[in-house]
């Protein structure tokens, strides 16, 4: 009987070493043997259950333990990242990428790289991309004590909350400590822990916890420890939306400081996020700190799926024919140099047939959005809707965000949108502060459902996405009647009787139901066109669709005596009168030629209306 290494099988499988190592161990192999350390695998194995074909495993669809999912899981390679790490050697890295783009996944890569265990866990790199750069990289593997923190689901609503789960952190990784042999700490090292894991440490000491701990370690281990925190400002978006900003800011401040600023007990640190709180509120004095945003060209990569990896991706599932579709909604971010793919939606993606869906408004909040849009100027608003349109804007980019400030200055709105992964960025120019002016745009299809979703519904405060949903169906129809219905029913229900009554009120409203239709559409409104200037029209995307000019008519006043039936007869004149201005200032002129448009004339009084609408001729 022939036999093929581990290496070969994993090879001509699709899998890793270490999983047909452990497939061998577990006897799922038929046939292997063992020599010495090293797995035998017979060739008739492979015939059999090879024959080009793979044994797909399944999608690490919320996994972010790394042994886990190089193990069990489809793993798209990230290793170089530790590469780049050493080569560089910044003391402090700051990795701020959206969510769900990858950090904790790789910050526990970097973790079990680095730490020193009683497993081998130089296993779990076999065969990686960091494995071929031979031992240069690899005797840094398992060599160093690692102090590890993660604030991800650090969602607490009190400050109080808050700091009691930060202490039980804190006291996690002392507990770790106290397992070593009690000989190499000093007296007053065991008393220090135990202060800690009792809790009895003074509320003052508390933020010095960091620093502390990394001296305990080096004069245990001989060797200054590695600090990874991931998702280092999630406590201070809590702080910011529930009222201990400065709490939280405060403490944070003097526990990075204390354990990352100047310490000599200190071999390098890794923290992850989404903002950089600014420099002077939160890092202030740090001056030996690395920042890794979406904006710059180094380890740009490593967070997010690269164009090449979705491909093979898709390949290796069988469905490589979605490549287009997965490309217009999840692709679009651009990282520095690189193209990159919202992993967790391409992932949801696969794993859900092939089915386009808004996977990643799923994974956390977006109502930062939201406040930006309700506390805002018109001008914002404007924008957004823009944005909505296609539309890029050029715009200042200061990645120091301080939370507060997101809604008081335009530069940190489109900063933070751009951070949080709602904006890409289209072209750029590096300015001489080190900050960035930029075209930004919404990335992808996937990111236009959310921003429809939160701009909708905080539209003057009075569109929501059902009342837009009932417009869109009305107005896909060519249904007059069910569009009057839908919009009667609506002034009816959410609108005051002193609220509606200028023609802009209307319009406004118009305008903002008519968002909805972004995706398919293109919205324009107030500009010239033939021998006038008109109210809306949506131009499709798709060709064959048909384009709609709508003309907005509110009555301004009426005679006390005027019955219902009179006003009727009023608004169906007006609306009759919108359509006539559509025909005779020639708007059609603004749609592309070839493209059937439909004219719709509103006429509104208070909670009234009356709808009128024909195919215009070219």
């Amino acid at each position: 009987m022939k036999y093929i290494t581990s290496l070969q099988a994993a090879e001509n499988l699709g899998l890793t070493k270490r999983r047909i190592n452990d497939m061998c161990f577990k006897g799922e192999i038929s046939g292997a043997i063992k020599s010495g350390n090293r797995w035998q695998i017979p060739e008739s194995y492979i015939k059999k259950v090879g024959s080009g074909k793979r044994e797909m495993r399944p999608l690490p669809i919320g996994v972010s333990d790394f042994a886990m999912a190089i193990t069990n899981y489809y793993y798209v390679d990230k290793t170089l990242l530790i590469k780049e790490i050493l080569d560089e050697r910044a003391v402090v890295s700051l990795f701020l990428r959206p969510r769900r783009f990858g950090k904790t996944l790789n910050m526990d890569m970097l973790r079990v790289f680095f730490e020193s265990s009683n497993e081998d866990t130089s296993s779990y790199f076999e065969g990686t991309k960091i494995w071929e750069f031979g031992q240069k990289y690899m005797d840094y593997q398992g060599r160093f004590p690692v102090i590890y923190f993660t604030f991800k689901d650090m969602k607490y609503t009190t400050w109080l909350d808050m700091l009691i789960n930060i202490k039980s952190m804190i006291q996690r990784e002392f507990a770790r400590v106290e397992t070593i042999n009690r000989d190499k700490l000093s007296d007053v090292d065991i008393d220090y822990i135990q202060s800690v894991l009792t809790g009895e440490l003074s509320d003052a000491l508390w933020p010095g916890t960091l620093g502390r701990l990394t001296e305990i370690l080096d004069s245990v281990y001989g060797i200054p420890p590695i600090v990874m925190i991931d998702e280092y400002d999630t406590p201070m978006q809590q702080g910011h939306f529930y009222g201990f900003y400065d709490e939280i800011i405060g403490f944070m401040r003097n526990f990075l400081s204390g354990g990352l600023k100047d310490n000599k007990h200190l071999s390098m640190a890794f923290l992850t996020g989404i903002l950089r709180v600014a420099k002077e509120s939160i890092f202030s004095g740090l001056n030996n700190i690395r920042v890794n945003s979406v904006i710059d060209r180094k380890y740009s990569s490593y967070f997010g799926f690269t164009e090449s990896e979705v491909k093979k991706l898709l390949d290796d599932y069988g469905v490589k024919g979605s490549f287009a579709e997965v490309k217009k909604w999840y692709d679009g971010y651009h990282f520095g140099d690189n193209d990159i793919y919202n992993p967790w939606s391409v992932l949801n993606y696969i794993n859900e047939q092939c089915m386009p869906q808004t996977y990643w408004q799923s994974t956390g909040s977006n109502e930062i959005i939201g406040e930006v849009i309700s506390l805002g100027t018109y001008e914002l608003a404007s924008d957004m809707k823009a944005l909505l349109n296609g539309e890029s804007k050029r715009v200042y980019i200061d990645t120091a965000v301080v939370y507060p400030e997101v809604t008081k200055d335009s530069s940190f709105v489109y900063s933070f949108l751009l951070m949080g992964g709602y904006l890409t960025i289209e072209n750029s120019e590096t300015l001489y502060d080190g900050n960035t002016m930029a075209d930004v745009r919404i990335p992808n299809m996937e990111i236009m459902y959310i921003f429809e979703k939160e701009i909708l519904s905080r539209s003057d405060g009075i569109v929501s996405g059902a009342d837009a949903i009932q417009f869109q169906i009305a107005l896909s129809a060519n249904d007059n009647q069910k569009m009057q219905e839908a919009l009667q029913g609506f002034l009816r229900e959410t609108i005051s009787f002193h609220d509606a009554a200028a023609e802009g009120f209307y319009h406004g409203l118009l305008l903002g139901l008519s968002a909805a239709l972004g995706r398919y559409y293109k919205l324009s409104s107030n500009r010239e066109a033939g021998d006038g200037r008109y109210d809306i029209i949506l131009v499709p995307r798709v060709k064959g669709s048909c384009a709609y000019i709508i003309e907005v008519k509110a009555l301004k006043s009426r005679k006390k005596t005027m019955s219902e039936l009179e006003i009727e007869k009023l608004l169906l004149s007006e609306s009759d009168e919108a359509i006539r201005q559509i025909e005779d200032n020639r708007y059609a002129d603004a749609v592309p030629k070839g493209v059937k448009v439909y004219g719709i004339g509103a006429a509104f009084y208070k909670k009234s209306c009356q709808v009128k609408g024909k195919y215009m001729a070219r």
